[in-house]
């Protein structure tokens, strides 16, 4: 019989109490024992917090004790459906190591010691110090940074009040290749047809680990539907097992094979051509650039056979345009991040599949679906905005080239902090606030940022969790979780308008408070109140909603509305269900019966550039995507590689108890042969190193992985914070990847080179 350690506590009861404690900080829940749960007892439809995806819920209390959850059923594409991360939510709110009370360090930063304080002591404090090293050091010498998503604004208006540019989402180490691609070719993301595709090419993404439960079922509908899936990757995670066709391509190697699929679409005469003409820009310097780039070229650079790469461009061109070449979400990150992602949007140009079905699609907000209507359809939500905010004129600390332009405005390089608090260039910075941010487990190179943390001279940090990162805070300022939180309306449209809002379920805790009120009180002690109008978030949500009683009234009941129907421009059935919907937009329609003319980019030609004039000018070399072969290991190395597992979500959920019990470790997976040349079996303790740092984990021998390359999940083996099962065991990814940064996107690199030996 086994049992875990909390259970063993739970056994052992008073005569273990004194243990109990010490393995909690002072602030946190399992100090305060709560006895019940004082919540609505009634479905309440709310938006998941347990990934970035924030997927439709309602929830309820049951018997004052726990929290049933379940997808919001109002949202059809969502249905009933829920993952576990999102199910496990109710585990959050009765964690004994959870923080309910504002603590602040008492020995060295990433110690330990804590003492709790008052929410009046922590933000006086907090202020004196923000406010003295504005004086010092100018408003600029102030980092903000937040996990992107809801609540992230308020933050970044409380540092636009301040006065500093200096605001980071933790976009260069997820999402950021692929929007800074989208925004130089389009000025703007694209979004998947996924349920009516036909066939689809995947570099990475993994749909079925990296789970949105919405988009993950509408990939099985099209599979079930006889989609044919082709996956690249290194190793064979739970999507490329699903696939039709698995190869494993070399890390590094995605940008070679898409450009060569290109090549043959373009020698063979295989694209739209119409389509081409019709919205792109920079064509002939797209196929002059690919001309001497055969598929036999990129087999040498991703051992994927030449005859695959044209096998499989000749069998999606066949399909076009009802076809997806994945953009993905994150792929085997290097510095040409960025071409790569390029290249893939310049595919789905070239077969012509945006805004067809089962292709790409532009998001379908009220104000340009109410306009192609020819009626108000859909509300539109109101901006909450402040006059007279003060003007910043000093530039970011992370603009040192002019093509970083892009990322700047989407959420900045969070890896530059290391940078300006070393070397001081452009200018000093001296304080780190933090809110839901995690980088000692998601910015790499582990080492360096620790020693960044150290020198400042204030950090602090808003979170649900004594996490790696808050542990080196000077003050901790504990959130409600998403089930005790209002927050703002979110617009989630997709192919038609659709709106949906996070609800309070349950009170709060402990004495714990919404993010967005923790800046808002701090911003009033640093004396800033003129900036914070708004009374409450109810209030914000009234000034959204332009007065509109019945919507108020309804996203509240309901949690999600949507509004007209779906609708791709160039689809011809779906234009014309559109028209007989909504007669008025038939003026709108083009010579072929769509609304074709309707497609239009915000890129500065108004069309796609296959090849980008304003980028090139910034950046010499990038105005169309090139190969430059930039190293990712040396000879004598293994690459090194992570990915995301369907029951944690990078480095936040490993403290969530249900689903640190799920998964506690993140093996090394290791080819056998691999494996047998240094001795190694299943369930060895093994050694992976490389000159940034030295990890030990569990060896996992399995041929699901090139011979060339080592695995493992990320999120795991935390050096400091709270200590669980899921924490303290395993390798730290962090702990092995290089300070680096790609070019135009500036995306952090998550690929290395690492040497294997038994532990």
């Amino acid at each position: 019989m086994s049992i875990n350690r909390r259970d063993f506590i739970k056994g052992v009861g008073i005569s273990c109490a004194s243990c109990a404690v010490g393995s909690f900080s002072p602030g946190a829940l399992a100090l305060q024992k709560p006895d019940r749960l004082d919540g609505n007892s009634k479905l309440t439809p709310s938006l998941c917090e347990m990934c970035s995806f924030r997927c439709p819920i309602q929830a309820q209390v049951i018997n004052n004790k726990t929290v049933f959850i379940q997808g919001n059923t109002h949202a059809q594409h969502q249905g009933s459906r829920i993952c576990a991360r999102g199910g496990s939510g109710v585990s959050l709110i009765n964690d004994p190591h959870r923080i309910v009370q504002p603590m602040k360090r008492k020995g060295p930063r990433g110690g330990g010691e804590w003492e709790v304080i008052s929410w009046q002591q922590a933000y006086q404090e907090i202020a004196e110090k923000l406010n003295q090293i504005k004086q010092n050091h100018a408003a600029e010498s102030v980092a903000f940074s937040s996990k992107s998503g809801s609540l992230s604004s308020h933050l970044f208006h409380l540092a636009a009040a301040f006065g500093s540019p200096n605001t980071f989402t933790h976009a260069t180490t997820c999402p950021a290749g692929k929007a800074i691609a989208a925004q130089v070719m389009m000025g703007g993301d694209l979004a998947m047809d996924l349920a009516d595709t036909r066939y689809m090419l995947a570099f990475g993404h993994n749909l079925y680990e990296g789970i949105e439960v919405a988009d993950t079922h509408e990939m099985m509908t099209a599979q079930e539907r006889g989609a044919k899936v082709v996956s690249f990757d290194p190793r064979l995670s739970v999507f490329s097992s699903k696939a039709d066709e698995w190869h494993a391509i070399r890390p590094g190697g995605d940008l070679p094979v898409l450009m060569a699929m290109c090549q043959v679409l373009i020698a063979e005469n295989l694209y739209d051509q119409a389509f081409i003409a019709r919205y792109t820009t920079g064509f002939e310097q797209l196929a002059e650039s690919l001309k001497e780039v055969t598929p036999e070229w990129a087999q040498q650079h991703s051992d994927v056979p030449a005859e695959v790469i044209r096998r499989i461009a000749r069998e999606i061109a066949a399909q076009a345009p009802h076809v997806i070449v994945n953009p993905g979400h994150r792929a085997t990150y290097n510095k040409e991040e960025l071409d790569m992602r390029r290249m893939i949007f310049v595919m789905n140009a070239l077969l012509g599949s945006i805004e067809r079905k089962g292709g790409l699609y532009q998001k379908k907000n009220a104000e340009k679906y109410n306009k192609l209507a020819g009626e108000a359809v859909a509300p539109v939500l109101a901006k909450p905005g402040v006059k007279g905010m003060p003007e910043i004129t000093t530039k970011r600390i992370d603009a040192i080239a002019p093509a970083f332009k892009y990322i700047n405005k989407g959420g900045g390089i969070v890896q530059s902090i290391i940078d300006a608090v070393e070397t001081e260039k452009p200018y000093p910075v001296k304080a780190w606030i933090m809110s839901r941010h995690n980088p000692l487990q998601t910015v790499s190179c582990r080492p360096e940022l620790v020693k960044t943390l150290e020198k400042l001279d204030l950090v602090v940090s808003c979170d649900v969790y004594l996490s790696e990162s808050a542990a080196y805070a000077d003050y901790l300022l504990p959130e409600s979780t998403y089930l005790e939180r209002d927050e703002e309306i979110s617009d989630v449209s997709g192919l038609n308008p659709a709106y949906a809002v996070r609800q309070q379920l349950v009170k709060p805790i402990g004495n714990t408070k919404p993010s967005w009120m923790i800046w808002q009180e701090l911003g009033a002690e640093l004396g800033l109140s003129q900036y914070f109008p708004w009374k409450d978030m109810a209030t914000r949500q009234l000034f959204q909603a332009n007065g509109n009683e019945d919507f108020y009234r309804q996203i509240h009941q309901k949690g999600y509305l949507e509004y007209g129907i779906p609708l791709l421009l160039r689809e011809p059935d779906s234009v014309s269900e559109f028209v007989r919907t909504y007669p008025a937009s038939a003026s709108r329609l083009s010579d072929d019966g769509t609304f074709a003319q309707e497609l239009k980019f915000k890129s500065p030609s108004g069309l796609i550039e296959l090849y980008s004039e304003s980028l090139e000018g910034m950046a010499s070399g990038y105005g169309v995507p090139r190969y430059r072969n930039f190293p990712l290991k040396k000879d004598n190395q293994l690459y090194f590689i992570q990915g995301k597992v369907a029951v944690h979500t990078n480095g936040a959920t490993q403290y969530v108890p249900l689903l640190s019990e799920l998964m506690w470790d993140n093996p090394v997976w290791i080819h056998p042969q691999t494996a047998k040349d240094r001795g190694i079996k299943t369930g060895d303790f093994v050694w992976l190193e490389n000159e940034i740092g030295k990890e030990k984990g569990r060896a996992l021998v399995t041929p699901a992985i090139r011979p060339d390359t080592l695995f493992v999940y990320m999120g795991f083996g935390a050096k400091a914070g709270a200590k669980t099962e899921a924490t303290t065991h395993g390798i730290h990814c962090g702990n092995l990847l290089p300070h680096e940064i790609s070019p135009v996107c500036g995306t952090d690199v998550h690929t290395s080179g690492v040497q294997l030996s038994r532990g």
